[in-house]
């Protein structure tokens, strides 16, 4: 075991009142004999939850299940919130001294975390790449949730990090013709990039084998079902929070026989479950970010 200073102090984000944050100072204890102390060096917001949690919409019914690892506080404020961080081991074990992990932590520059806890990157991949693995963690959850194969048509519908990283998934199926749809006509880039189709919500592909929504918006949702095929899934990757979303089930969404599900990172797929723990599937995680495009 080495460790270095005890006294140091931290620094974390924490979200105080609707629309405000601030950073506050901790004083760190001693890591004991299970724990590592890590420095931040890249973390990552996550745009749609933590802009949520930034303005009080965590529904009370939810505040026990949306609690993140090492959380501080409780909702609805203050709140240390946060789930993507790389940062450098700097005390603990000696044969982890200096390497570099992925953990699931709050916005903080300094803190101590069990061993267990963190994930060592894999050769080759940058650090401020490997910031994306929660949200590559989401999105190949809803890819074992959606289930595509081969040659089937998908489209993805919001293409935000969570949509766009769902895309590279489903891009790498021999075969696949598969669509990223966003109002933001730039987005195209990022599809070419990917090497799948782009189309704005007007020009968006029919009779699709699998459709997953990636959007949080009403007008997103509508264009998934739409997207659907005859007795296709639309697989709903988006969480609201607090107040109500319209969701257009009239027209023929009951004579295709369509069906809505949604999916969450909160438990590995049910087919993988007795064998996936979400540790192997976060290490899993953090070897799609390092694959090439």
């Amino acid at each position: 075991m080495q460790t270095r200073r005890t006294d140091e102090v931290a620094r974390a984000l924490w979200y105080i009142e609707p629309g405000r944050a601030e950073i506050r100072q901790e004083r760190l204890t001693e890591p004991g004999p299970r724990d590592v102390r890590v420095r931040a060096l890249f973390g990552a917001l996550s745009r749609g939850t933590e802009a949520l949690v930034l303005a009080g919409r965590v529904p009370p019914s939810e505040f026990e299940r949306m609690r993140a690892p090492f959380m501080g506080g409780n909702f609805p404020f203050p709140v240390k919130y946060g789930y993507s961080v790389v940062g450098r081991i700097e005390a603990g074990a000696a044969d982890l001294i200096g390497r570099t992990v992925f953990v699931l932590h709050p916005h903080q520059d300094l803190f101590n975390v069990p061993a267990d806890t963190v994930v060592t990157l894999p050769d080759g991949i940058p650090p401020s790449r490997a910031v994306l693995a929660a949200n590559m963690e989401t999105a190949l959850n809803a890819v074992w949730d959606g289930a595509p194969g081969p040659a089937d048509r998908i489209a993805i519908v919001g293409a935000g990090m969570v949509g766009v990283l769902v895309a590279f998934l489903c891009g790498r199926l021999a075969g696949a013709q598969v669509t990223l749809v966003d109002i933001n006509a730039e987005r195209a880039e990022v599809a070419r990039m990917l090497d799948v189709a782009f189309a704005e919500p007007n020009a968006a592909p029919v009779d699709c084998d699998l459709v997953i929504h990636a959007s949080a918006t009403a007008s997103g949702l509508a264009t998934a079902l739409a997207c659907a095929g005859e007795e296709t899934t639309v697989l709903d990757l988006s969480w609201y929070g607090e107040g109500e979303v319209a969701v257009p089930l009239g027209g023929a969404f009951h004579s295709r026989r369509l069906r809505l599900i949604s999916s969450q990172v909160g438990q590995v797929e049910r087919s993988r479950r007795a064998r996936w723990t979400r540790r192997r599937r976060l290490a899993a995680a953090l070897g799609l970010d390092g694959a090439p495009p």
